[in-house]
This record gives structure tokens, sequence and C-alpha cells, in this order.
């Protein structure tokens, strides 16, 4: 055993002293390497002495002279990286196009806001008085088809009546009242109403449209289809308390703009305008897809026409106060011109920043120009499903009854009608706005077709609406539910004639069955606004199942209030 053990040991030591020999030879073989490069690292520095051995430093070279020479006369050369600097060009020259870009969005949206505020005051009466006289004619005339009215009939006696009982309870709003109430609030109080009204504003659009549209489906809805509502009565109060209440907020916020217009030091002014500049901090540093910022500008159309409306009703009621004195306009008109400055600055200054960080180009400002221009062009269509202002109001949020309702409430209250004159002036400027209206639809229109022709949009035109491909996938994936053999012994029949069962197996079919069916609508083929690393990543358009991803929304499904990514605006 100890002969073992010495032998052992004498093996280990004989490897370890066979390392210790190797390493030292390398550690030499190094150290000639060096010399004979004459350089030594040191830090991360090559030192041209080599370090140690006999050779001096050379001062010179590390004198204050020579090294402000070097920084003096260093040099660089930028196009080593050419693309990140190009890059940063095409970027500025994105920022410079923002304004130009986004006042041409802005621009076409205010007028189509414009049309659909002006069909209230003009074509609506006229519709609503050929509807009726349509009732009051049918005994004489007979039933010429299986309705009474026809449902665009039907919709337009609904609007009219809820204009009219809206402007009955309005006129027991008493505005001196709400003025002189306001105008005793501290200045910090007011501005916190006034945020707070901008948030309620935005809640009663986002639920109102919903009250208005499921008044005219409940009202137009065919009637052998089995009940599954609560009858057109509680949907008509409903509507009628959603716009009265919507329209006396509106005439809070007008008021509480109409003190800040006429306070001493102009404060409270200052303090509403700066809370749009507040609007770029919570918007800029956030990620935004094209879809979130097709929101963001149809909401900014949106608040920037109807701060045009509340400017108009604060000018209305101070000329009133001052007889109408045209001195006082021109007192007005810098705080006027302040407000509207500082709403488009912001505005600017959001955008350019948001498409900066998010890396958009500013060419999607026409893709959204062209997406509101289909809107326009669809709704004249004969088989349109929907009237344009209530297309209008789900794109943008916009809403115009309730705003209409007060500005009727504000002029009668401020203008006088006295005598057959006053009458004739009313019938002209009646005329005028109709006049006004023509003329304005005929070129939004002409407009809209050039741009849906420059998107290369018009095939759409032709496809059948997205609601009514929907509501028959729901149907189908309901039925599937419900009875999953159906799809085997009754194959339905696609476009073009052609079954989904006629390129597959019976196994197949009942795989296929017994997984949930989701609705997809035609709309999901393509897109608007393709993503340049989604080219790649496609929808088979025959069977509705993903490639590599889920299908994003095309700009024609986005409504206001569609939840894109993480934000609504």
């Amino acid at each position: 055993m100890a002969d073992l053990l010495s032998s052992g040991l004498g093996e280990e030591q004989e490897k370890e002293k066979k390392e210790d020999k190797e390493l030292g030879g390398k550690a030499a073989k190094t150290e000639e390497n060096q010399e004979k490069d004459g350089v030594t690292e040191t830090l991360g520095f090559n030192d041209k002495n080599g370090g140690s051995k006999g050779k001096k430093r050379n001062l010179s070279d590390l004198s204050l002279v020579r090294f402000i020479t070097t920084e003096l006369t260093r040099g660089y050369f930028l196009e080593h990286n050419e693309a990140k600097y190009t890059e940063r060009r095409e970027r500025v020259y994105t920022c410079l196009r923002i304004p130009k870009e986004l006042e041409k969005l802005m621009t076409f949206g205010f007028f189509l806001c414009l049309d659909a505020f002006l069909y209230v005051f003009t074509l609506l009466p006229l519709r609503v008085i050929l509807a009726l006289l349509r009732l009051l004619t049918l005994p004489c005339c007979g039933l010429s088809g299986s309705r009474l009215l026809q449902p665009a009939q039907v919709c337009d006696v609904l609007k009219g009546f809820i204009m009219v009982l809206c402007y009955s309870m309005m006129s027991y709003v008493d505005y001196s009242m709400m003025y002189h109430l306001i105008r005793g609030q501290s200045v910090i109080k007011l501005y916190i109403i006034y945020n707070m009204l901008e948030v309620a504003d935005r809640l009663f659009s986002s639920f109102g449209q919903d009250i208005l549209d499921a008044l005219y489906w409940t009202a137009t809805e065919p009637k052998e289809k089995k009940r599954a509502h609560i009858g057109v009565i509680p949907h008509f109060l409903m509507a009628v308390l959603y716009v009265f209440l919507h329209a006396i907020l509106i005439m809070v916020q007008a008021t509480t703009l109409n003190v800040a217009f006429n306070s001493h030091n102009k404060s409270l002014l200052t303090i509403m305008m700066s809370n749009n500049f507040v609007e770029i901090k919570g918007s800029v540093f956030k990620k935004f897809e094209k879809n979130n910022l097709f929101q963001m500008s149809n909401s900014d159309i949106k608040e920037r026409f109807t701060n045009y409306i509340l400017l108009l009703i604060v000018c209305l009621r101070n000329m009133e106060q001052f007889s109408w004195n045209p001195d006082h306009l021109w007192v007005l008109f810098p705080d006027v011109i302040m407000v509207i400055a500082s709403e488009v600055a912001v505005d600017v200054v959001k955008h350019a920043f948001i498409t900066k960080f998010n890396d958009i180009s500013a060419d999607v400002y026409g893709e959204y120009r062209a997406s509101l221009a289909f809107d326009l062009v669809s709704s004249r269509q004969k088989n349109a499903y929907t009237d344009y202002s209530d297309s209008v109001s789900r794109r943008m949020g916009f809403i115009p009854l309730p705003l209409a309702l007060l500005l009727i409430r504000v002029v009668t209250s401020s203008v006088k009608i006295q005598g057959s004159l006053s009458f004739m002036c009313v019938l002209l400027f009646y005329l005028g706005m109709i006049t006004l209206k023509v003329l304005n639809s005929i070129i939004l229109l002409g407009t809209s077709c050039v741009f849906v022709k420059e998107a290369n949009m018009e095939e759409k035109l032709f496809n059948p609406p997205p609601s009514v491909v929907s509501s028959r996938a729901n149907s189908r994936a309901h039925h599937t539910k419900h009875d999953p053999t159906s799809p085997a012994q009754e194959p339905t029949t696609e476009k073009g004639g052609i079954s989904p069962a006629a390129d597959s197996s019976p196994p197949d079919n009942m795989a296929e069955s017994s997984a949930p069916t989701f609705p997809k609508s035609d709309s999901d083929t393509f897109l608007t606004t393709p993503d340049e690393e989604d080219d790649g990543k496609i929808i088979n358009a025959n069977t509705g199942l993903e490639g590599d991803r889920t299908p994003k929304k095309d700009l024609l499904e986005i409504d206001r209030f569609t939840i894109c990514g993480n934000r609504i605006d």
C-alpha cells in the first residue's frame, strides 16, 4: 500500500511540473513577440517604447502642445455611417412636411363636419316635412308598398321630434343665471370644471352615438324578426334625454369660455389655453401606430370644429350684451385669434413629434384623407347603408344634434325677430345656408372622388358593407356552434359558386367544424396602411385563416372610439 501511494504522488508531481513548464514556455514566447514588435499593451493602449528595459519615454509625445494640436486637427468621416445620418435627415424633412399634410387633413375634415352640421339646419327639416306629408296623404294615395315610411324617412322623423322636444326643454334653461353662477367661482375651480367637461364630452359622445343608432335600428328593424329590444318609445326617451344632457354640457363649456373672455386680467383664458399644451405631454411620449394616429387625427378635427362653434356662441352672446356694437367685435377678435392659433400650434407640434418618435411617414395623412373621402362617396351610392352625418359621427365622434340644438337656442335668444322684414331676412338667411350646404356638398363629393381614385380604392365601393359581411359571419358562427354537423351536411357556397368542401376531404371539414368559428369580414383581407415589416405575412382570403399574424383593422373599420392598441384618444 505504501508503494502504491508513493508512486501515485510521484505521478501527480510530474504532471504539475510539466504544466508549469508549458505555462512558462508560453509566457516566454509572448514576451519575445512583444519585444520583436517593440510594443507592449498597457490599459488597452499600445506603448511603442515597450515598457521597462533600458528605453526612456519620449516626453514630447506626452506634451500638452501635442494634445491640443491633435484635438484641433483631428478629423472624422460621416460617410462611414451614411444610413444613420440619412435617416436623421429624412426625419427632419418629415417634421417639416407635417404642418402642410396635417392642415390638409384638418381642412378636409372641417368641411366634412360643416357639411354634417349644416344638414341639420337645411335638409333635415325639409326631409321631415316630406315624410310627414307622406303620412298625411297616405289615406288618399293608398298603400303603395309594405312600409308606411322608408327607413331613412323614419330616422329623419325621429331626429326632427328629438330636436323639437329638446328645444322645448332647453327653453327653460336660463343662460344668464348659468353665466353669473359660473362667474362667481374661483379661477382654479373653473379650470378644474373645464377639464371635467372635456372628459364628460368624450364620454357622452362615445355612448350617445350608440343610443341614437340603437333607436334608428329599433324603429326600422324588419317586423318578421324576433323581438329582442325593449321597444321604440324607451329608446326614443333615452335619445331625448341624451341630446338634452349633452346640449347642457356644451352650454356649460361655452359659458365657461365666455367667462374667460370677459375676465379682466385674462388669467383664466391663459390657463385654459395652457391646457392644450398639457395635451402634448400626455400624447407625445407614448407608442402610436397608424390606427391610433388616425383616431387622434379624427379627435383633433372634431375638437377644432367644436371650438369654432363655441367661439361663435361666445361672440354672439357678447355682441348681444353690447347691443350688436361692431366695435366690440374688434375687442374680441385678438382673443379669438389667440385661442385658434394655440390650438393649431399644439396640433402641429403634437403630430410632428408623434410621427418622429414612432417613425411614421407624413404620407399617412393622405391615407387618412382617402378613408374619410371613402365614407362620403360610399354614402352617396344607391346601396348605402347609413346616412352620411351618422357616418361622420361614428368616424370622428362628432354628433351634430346637441351642438346644433345649442346654437339654435343661443341664436333665438340673442336675435329678436319682429315684423315682416325680419321674417324675410330669416328666409333669405335660410336659403343662403341651403346654397352653402349644396355648394359644400358638391365640392366635397368631387374632391372625395379624386382622393379615392388616387388611393386606388374604387373596387372597395362595390364590395358589400363590412357590417353585412360580419353579420353573416356571426350568423354562420352561431349556427355552427349549435349544429356542428351542419357544415358537412349542407356546405355553403362561397363567392364564385365554389363550395369550401370541394377542395378538402370530409375529415378536414369535421376538424374545422369542431373548432370555434370566428367571424371575419372581407375587409380584413386588405389593409389600407400595411406596415413594412408585415409584407411577408398574409391572410388566406379563401379560408379566412391567419398566416403568421392576426389581421390588423382596416382604416375603414376604425371608428372614433374603437380600441386600437392600448389607447383611445
